[in-house]
């Protein structure tokens, strides 16, 4: 039970500042959750916001997937619906993957390899 607790709380803690909340505006913070567009290298456009440290709302192929955070060892891995959602870095120019999500719980094939484009619809 310890074990899974500190698990728990290295996940939450070590990845929360990858969901971009509170974002800045023409200098002023806004009170809404814009998504994060990302460029992926087979033309698609991934859309992703953060409605807490612990969900991710993941727009691709015109259907919104919510997802919950998983464990990771860098970086910020969120799985739902299938599929895995996994950021590395925060802002323009950093790397987000899609991968299928298997059964097992295991990390699947690459569907999209992402870069981030910036904040906003």
């Amino acid at each position: 039970m310890r074990f899974f607790l500190l698990v728990t709380i290295v996940a939450l803690t070590g990845c929360s500042h990858f969901s971009p909340t509170g974002v800045s505006i023409d200098g002023r913070e806004a009170d809404i959750d814009l998504p994060i567009a990302y460029r992926c290298n087979s033309g698609n456009i991934v859309r992703a916001s953060y409605p807490s440290s612990t969900m991710a709302a993941v727009q691709y192929e015109g259907r919104m997937r919510e997802m919950t955070i998983a464990v990771s060892g860098s970086g910020a891995r969120y799985v739902g619906n299938g599929l895995e959602w996994w950021t590395k870095g925060a802002g323009p120019g950093s790397s987000a993957t899609l991968f299928r999500h298997e059964k097992d719980g295991t990390t699947g094939n690459i569907v999209e390899s992402c870069i981030q484009l910036h904040t906003g619809g």
